[in-house]
């Protein structure tokens, strides 16, 4: 069972046209064939978990599902039918029994099927005709316009489209710049490297501030080189500012497309962070994948991976990486501590 968490607090779900606007935002993509269980706070989405829809679902997966929800009471349900299922309630009674044992008060449940939807809730044929009704043009519903204005992209088309936005560009000039970047000697001391480092992240960061793009490809071969030094990554982490995330995803993402293999790992994980941080739990798990398809035991990216299925909030996360911040800094900058 492929579960994705996505965690993002949204504008206020005041009716099934929000919650249905509001998914494609969460999961970055328009979905299909899948289950998406959310939890409110305030009425605005605080949660999102997305499972590929089974073929069968276990009572021991519903209650692994349901766990997640931790504290959270009030919950949303919306599944996606594929065309294929002969008898989607009998695969959602676990899930709904589970959500029904442990107390959740399950404030909607909505079931797409080829198109249109219909609440499970709602008993008024008026307002939910049994056989449902059109789904809303998502370029024209409040979530968009609200979410866009933002600066939130507008979903991709398809799952398969998001992953292909953050395929790789094979740079052949950049490898050989890579190759006369000199590697860290961690038998010698590796903090003037990792100074460096540090500096050329900076800069890096400063020329996509101005123009949007770094041209210094021997600054770029830099930064892919210094970024495998766990502390240099670690600082590149610690500089990220919620006022300028737009800028460090776009940055951490222009930077994991062109890098070659065997150096995606940390710039994909970086851009995992970035992404998750902003809402972007699908973007964020492809990221992870990238990053652990270059390199299968990149500890960090497998400490993320926990975390992102755990559905904590991005904000535990940003105050972690900040508190350690400072410490990378003196590492670094001071000389007190090596990789």
């Amino acid at each position: 069972m492929k579960t994705k968490t996505d965690a993002l607090l949204m504008t206020t779900i005041s009716s099934p046209i929000d919650l249905l606007s509001a998914i494609p935002f969460l999961i970055g993509y328009q979905p299909d064939d899948c289950i998406v269980l959310l939890a409110l706070e305030n009425d605005s989405i605080s949660l999102a978990i997305r499972i590929d829809f089974p073929e069968n679902l276990s009572v021991s997966e519903a209650d692994s599902l349901v766990a997640r929800l931790a504290e959270h009471q009030d919950v949303l349900l919306v599944t996606y039918i594929p065309d294929t299922c002969d008898d989607s309630e009998a695969t959602l009674r676990p899930l709904t029994e589970a959500l029904s044992a442990s107390g959740k008060n399950l404030r909607e449940s909505i079931i797409v099927v080829a198109g249109r939807w219909r609440s499970m809730i709602c008993s008024d044929e008026l307002c939910c005709p049994i056989e449902g009704s059109p789904l809303p043009e998502l370029s024209l519903s409040r979530i968009a316009a609200e979410e866009v204005s933002k600066g939130k992209p507008f979903p991709f088309s398809s799952l398969e489209a998001l992953s292909d936005s953050i395929d790789s560009e094979p740079q052949p000039k950049l490898v050989e710049a890579i190759k006369l970047i000199s590697e860290i000697d961690y038998d010698q001391d590796p903090a003037p490297f990792q100074r460096e480092g540090a500096n050329a992240v900076i800069d890096f960061m400063q020329d996509f501030r101005c123009d949007g793009i770094c041209r210094d490809q021997k600054l770029v071969a830099k930064v892919i080189v210094r970024l495998c030094d766990l502390q240099v990554r670690d600082f590149a982490l610690g500089i990220m500012d919620e006022e300028e995330s737009e800028l460090f995803f776009s940055a951490w993402r222009w930077l994991m497309r062109i890098a070659p293999k065997n150096y995606i790992a940390a710039p994909a994980t970086l851009l995992a962070v970035s992404s998750y941080e902003r809402g972007d739990g699908a973007l964020a798990n492809l990221a992870l994948k990238k990053a652990l398809d270059d390199q299968p035991n990149y500890a960090l990216a497998l400490l993320l991976q926990k975390v992102f299925q755990s559905g904590q909030s991005p904000a535990l996360f940003r105050s972690l990486r900040k508190e350690l911040h400072p410490k990378v800094c003196d590492a670094i900058f001071s000389g007190n501590m090596s990789a």
